[in-house]
């Protein structure tokens, strides 16, 4: 009951509450789980301490020796070690048994056998480039009788300009051009006219200076026949290259030398900004590379001059490559269908195994 001042007397009570009840945190899962890990690494110590002999045993504690001489101060991978290899070729204790990368043995003169080597090489690069040289150097022979055969003859040169002679990368291009008011030929026909026939003749006699096989091009402009016609530029074309080679064979130009005769009616035209021109309407003659006409020919040439010249140098045909690795050091070959074995026990507490983990 309240008292006279007018005061409650009744206690007051305060509840506190603990909450987590009877857990303790997740502290235990994070060391739990170092456990688990350092046992892990244990049994991996174990295993590997089973698997390697004494040798590698050395090998290991050599490379934890900072004052050991042997072991490799490289960081690239090839170093390591269990001998693992890199793309590099560097590290003093790579392994020869998985040679990925095999190293070039030099000898006691290896500068010298190097530059022997490039010698050899360069050789051939020049004996390749002689002979480019000399066969160009017969056709433009050819270009210059063709164009002193039309300077001595009257009638022949008011056609200088219906010449054009040029080197090309297929070979020496002699072309028999139309131009406005002298024509080769009769518009639409493939029989020539007599002017035109001596300056083949000419042209005929000069390439018979040299072997080269010869290719005969008839080309037209982009004119084309009236609706309905069966006989078109390619037709046309065609005759008058077939026309050219009867005199050129009449010219005592070799049939086997032809290498083709074909029409290109108006693909390939001189002047392609104006497929309508008349210098569009041409023959061509042209003296076909060796290389082109005779690659295995050519190659053999070229690699009888460069044996030549390595003669003359002192330095050796290069050599053929071989399945036996060049290397300072022998390397063993591997059977990859072998089935593998185990090694016998050696001396020592560390027998090696066939590298299994066995269950009991």
């Amino acid at each position: 009951m309240a008292d006279e001042s007018g005061g409650d007397d009744t206690p007051i009570v305060i509840k506190k509450i603990v909450k987590g009840g009877g857990h303790h945190g997740g502290a235990w899962k994070v060391a739990y789980a170092d456990f688990v890990t350092a046992m892990m690494a244990f049994f991996l110590l174990l295993w590997l301490l089973n698997v390697t002999d004494i040798e590698e045993k050395n090998a290991i504690s050599n490379y934890f020796s900072p004052s050991h001489p042997t072991v490799s101060q490289q960081e690239s991978g090839a170093g390591g070690v269990m001998g693992g290899l890199s793309v590099a070729t560097e590290g003093a204790m790579a392994t020869n048994i998985q040679n990925l990368v095999q190293q070039k043995a030099t000898g006691k003169g290896g500068s010298d056998d190097t530059t022997t080597q490039h010698a050899s090489i360069d050789a051939e690069k020049e004996a390749a480039q002689e002979l480019k040289q000399a066969e160009e150097a017969k056709l433009e022979a050819v270009k210059d009788a063709i164009e002193e055969a039309i300077a001595e003859n009257p009638e022949l040169a008011e056609l200088a300009e219906n010449l054009l002679i040029d080197m090309t990368r297929e070979g020496l291009r002699i072309q028999v051009v139309d131009s406005e008011g002298k024509p080769m030929f009769p518009s639409g026909s493939a029989r020539m006219y007599n002017k035109t026939r001596e300056l083949m003749t000419q042209v005929g006699k000069a390439v018979n200076a040299v072997p080269n096989e010869i290719s005969v091009r008839g080309h037209t402009d982009s004119i084309p026949y009236g609706s309905g016609a069966t006989y078109t530029n390619w037709e046309l074309s065609t005759d008058r290259a077939n026309a050219s080679r009867r005199v050129l064979e009449s010219a005592q130009v070799s049939s086997n030398r032809l290498n083709n005769v074909v029409g290109k009616a108006d693909t390939e035209h001189l002047l392609p900004d104006d497929p309508t021109n008349a210098r569009n309407r041409r023959i061509s003659i042209i003296l076909l590379r060796e290389e082109l006409t005779d690659p295995e020919g050519y190659q053999k040439r070229v690699k009888e001059l460069a044996e030549e010249k390595r003669a003359k140098l002192g330095a050796p045909a290069p050599a053929l490559p071989t399945d036996t690795p060049a290397t300072d050091t022998p390397v063993r070959e591997i059977d990859p269908n072998a089935t593998p074995s185990i090694p016998a026990p050696k001396s020592g507490r560390f027998n090696k195994t066939d590298g299994d983990v066995q269950f009991p």
